[in-house]
């Protein structure tokens, strides 16, 4: 059979798969960055990081002690400039059963879908992670039905070998497909692993990515900006958007030399240089 493939076709193959690397992902902010303005002025807080350029937030734990009324103000300054929330973190004891169907709530009106577990504390058996695995797996069936989902964030801790393996590679293989694996790649950094070959190791697992930096040098940490680390962004973004299912970018900052607004600033001008 002759191929219907035409010669400008073919040559046009290459520039496609560049154009879907390249696929639309929003880049969102997780606004414990700008924590000591959060405590101050939250709306002011969200006016201004629309502004900045980002498209999407992440809420810390401090909403879950919102009232309903003041979650559906805060969704109405969201939607006056066009920001929108996509996911927040949570305490572990936000997922128990007596506190979730506030949990959802709030998610709900908020507009996130994503309801991240940000730590599970210090666990010092396998058998320990396997239990915060399973309270996972029935969070996600209760969520299932009000089309959120679940996910656990890593922190260093989750990629230091446990028992001869890795507490975050036995929460990929003990969860349902759906349980989301959020990297924070300076922390699998910080830990000595390769954030790269974890998204490959769980495809379609990592719906959001903490787009963190960290640099091994003295003093430094956590605390260079986005670009200025040691993590391979290159690779991380071809790795998330071709096997990993991203979904959002998030940076986060534990701090730097500038104040919090200007740091979440110039990242955000960093990641879209990276990623061109």
């Amino acid at each position: 059979m002759k191929s219907t493939l035409s010669r400008r076709s073919f040559f046009a193959l290459p520039a496609l798969g560049a154009l879907a690397q390249r696929m639309k992902v929003p880049y969102g902010l997780e606004l414990y960055s700008v924590r000591d303005q959060m405590k101050a002025d939250v709306p002011r807080v969200l006016r201004e990081v629309a502004r900045m350029g980002y498209e999407v937030v992440e809420f810390y734990a401090v909403y879950f002690d919102y009232t309903a009324e003041q979650a559906k103000e805060l969704r109405k300054v969201m939607d006056d400039v066009g920001l929108r929330c996509t996911s927040t973190h949570n305490a572990g004891k936000f997922l128990e059963p007596e506190n979730l169907n506030r949990t959802i709530e709030l998610n709900q009106i908020l507009g996130s879908r994503h309801i991240i577990q940000a730590s599970a504390g210090k666990i010092t058996s396998l058998d320990g992670w396997r239990r915060v695995a399973d309270r996972l797996n029935e969070v996600a069936d209760t969520l299932r039905p009000h089309g959120l989902r679940t996910g656990f964030h890593n922190h260093p801790l989750e990629f230091q070998p446990l028992e001869g393996r890795l507490p975050m590679d036995v929460l990929g293989e003990s969860t349902a497909k759906e349980v989301i694996l959020q990297l924070d790649a300076g922390a699998a950094l910080a830990a000595g692993a390769d954030p790269v070959a974890f998204i490959r190791r769980f495809p379609g697992r990592v719906a959001s990515i903490h787009v963190k930096d960290y640099s091994p040098e003295p003093g430094k940490g956590f605390r260079v900006l986005l670009g200025e680390g040691a993590v391979d962004w290159k690779a991380l973004f071809e790795a998330a958007e071709t096997v990993g299912g991203v979904e959002y970018y998030f940076i986060e900052q534990e701090g730097s030399e500038y104040p919090s607004m200007e740091t979440a600033e110039r990242c955000l001008a960093a990641l879209r240089k990276l990623r061109g």
